[in-house]
Order: structure tokens, then C-alpha cells, then sequence
């Protein structure tokens, strides 16, 4: 028994509440940014995005460039940089700087401009 119908599911249904990633997925993620649903499933509104790199200058200038996609885009999604070799190596990257998007390498081996990033994430199924 519940007092005033606090808790109670009608009908059968579960009670439904908003995600902090802004998707309607069933995993109910409360972590902004890494839910384990996709853009290109439609479900998440958040992307996820990464830059993978040794730490070098070349790859920093390709985390800002991908910052600055980011900011002219609109989102407020973190960019997340990557320099741990174990975790690279698990998306297949053998030369760097890399950009993932929604856990898929679109982009390795070269440093892209801004323009660039917003070309491909377009490319790629990011719609804004």
C-alpha cells in the first residue's frame, strides 16, 4: 500500500524518468555525455567525442581544434583526450593524433582543422 499513489505504477507501465544525457534510452545513464546508446541510433542527444594521442604537440593541437568544433557546433558535450596506449589501442589506432566519434575512429594520422571536424562529424551522422 502506498500513501497518495507515491510510487505506485499504473497500469502495469515503469515510471519514466528524463535521462541527464537527454536520451530516452532504457539504461536510465546518469552520467552526461556516456550513455551507451548512439547518435545514429537516434536515441541520445548527447555525442560522444575523443581525441586519442601520445601527449605530443601535435595531438593537443588536435584536442583544441576539436574543442573549438565543439563550442561553434552549440553542444555541451566534453571532449575527452586520451593518452593511455591501452585504452588506444583498443579502438585499433596505430597513428595519431585519432578522433572518435560516438565510440567510431573517423579520422587518424593527421591534424584536422576545426572546419574540418564539423565537415566530418556531419559526415558521420552528427545532425545538429
Amino acid at each position: 500500500m502506498s500513501l497518495f499513489n507515491f510510487g505506485k505504477k499504473s497500469n502495469g507501465e515503469k515510471n519514466k524518468t528524463a535521462n541527464k544525457c537527454g536520451c530516452s534510452c532504457e539504461n536510465n545513464s546518469n552520467n552526461i555525455g556516456n550513455c551507451s546508446t548512439s547518435k545514429s541510433s537516434g536515441n541520445c542527444e548527447t555525442p560522444s567525442i575523443k581525441v586519442l594521442g601520445t601527449g605530443c604537440q601535435s595531438c593537443h593541437k588536435q584536442y583544441e581544434y576539436a574543442k573549438e568544433a565543439i563550442k561553434k557546433l552549440g553542444l555541451s558535450t566534453e571532449v575527452e583526450y586520451i593518452t593511455d596506449m591501452a585504452k588506444i589501442t583498443q579502438y585499433g589506432v596505430m597513428s595519431m593524433p585519432a578522433l572518435v566519434f560516438n565510440e567510431k575512429v573517423i579520422s587518424m594520422g593527421k591534424i584536422l582543422k576545426t572546419a574540418d571536424i564539423i565537415k566530418l562529424l556531419q559526415k558521420h551522422g552528427f545532425n545538429k
